[in-house]
């Protein structure tokens, strides 16, 4: 896959025509999937370069930086899935506060007709652009004859009779709904980080943890709890499994957050070393115990929960 980190990079690339579809494409879930594969068939079809252009950083950093965001993707992890989606050509357009004041109709002209040169443009039924978010499918619609680009429309997508949306998968994650989530996702939900020392306090309940330093403060962190997850060190292609905790640990009157898991039958010293977790299922809440021995007989329950759902 080609990444081009402007359009100016693409616009160099000489292209008479493209086929493309835009969007923030935050998971690249089920929903985008349908999107990219209607890409890539188009493109095909019409022996032209296809082409997804996204926005980093996501546009609500810069039109509300005010409020948090929480993403489903890192901007390397949206590339790497978009590549796993056999993409040919990834533009990721710098947003910013003049780029969100361009009006819809000068977006069109003076973005994706300058830039880009579209034969088609694959639209999912819900985006919008331009000042104010004035743009969409419509005005699109409106402005085929004038700018001589095709107009295909892809409609909301469903899974076990629930609309996939980037939105909904971050409430099943916030609610702890991990399973609900990747069911929408098409794989499992990850973190990814660097490993960090903690205070030895698993090593004490025979459970040593790997304690998780995110890359991505805007990583949306799912609702506490213990996890059953599967782990992977330095991008090593065997996942190994274990448990996963994120919470306070109230036991021990914790005063921050914690992300840290438990790999099974594994002991090696992995401090400082890359490693993403993969989220498979919900065990159960973060909770106090009275004591690190009830936490301990706790923990070998989980465990084996973890294990049987892993199997």
């Amino acid at each position: 896959m080609h990444v081009y980190r402007s359009p100016e990079e693409l616009l160099a690339k000489g292209f008479a025509q493209t086929v493309v579809t835009i969007g923030t494409f935050d998971g690249v879930h089920k929903g985008h999937q349908v999107i990219l594969q209607q890409l890539k068939a188009t493109s095909c079809a019409r022996n032209l370069p296809g082409v997804v252009i996204t926005f980093d950083p996501h546009p609500r950093e810069v039109l509300h930086p005010e409020q948090p965001v929480y993403l489903l993707n890192t901007l390397e992890e949206k590339i790497q899935l978009l590549e796993q989606q056999g993409i040919e050509h990834l533009v990721i357009v710098p947003f910013t506060k003049a780029f969100s004041e361009l009006s819809a109709e000068a977006y069109v002209e003076q973005f994706l007709m300058h830039y880009f040169h579209p034969a088609v443009i694959i639209m999912g039924y819900d985006h919008h652009f331009g000042h104010d978010r004035k743009g969409d499918i419509h005005l699109l619609e409106n402005l085929q004859k004038k700018f001589g680009y095709t107009l295909e429309e892809i409609p909301p997508q469903v899974v076990q009779q629930v609309t996939i949306s980037s939105t909904r998968i971050r409430q099943y994650l916030s609610q702890g709904k991990v399973e609900l989530a990747n069911a929408l996702l098409g794989y499992p939900y990850s973190l990814a980080g660097v490993v960090a020392k903690g205070d030895q306090i698993g090593r004490q309940l025979g459970y040593p943890t790997a304690n998780l330093h995110l890359i991505d403060p805007h990583k949306l962190i799912p609702a506490q709890g213990v996890y059953a997850a599967t782990v992977q060190i330095d991008n090593e292609p065997a996942c190994k499994k274990g448990m996963l905790n994120i919470g306070y640990r109230p036991t021990f009157h914790g005063k921050e957050l914690r992300i840290e898991v438990h790999i099974f039958n594994f002991a090696d010293d992995i401090y400082g070393h890359s490693m993403r977790i993969f989220l498979h299922a919900y065990l159960r809440p973060d909770q106090y115990f009275e004591s690190a021995e009830a936490l301990r007989r706790q923990m070998d329950h989980d465990k084996i929960l973890a294990l049987e759902k892993l199997r």
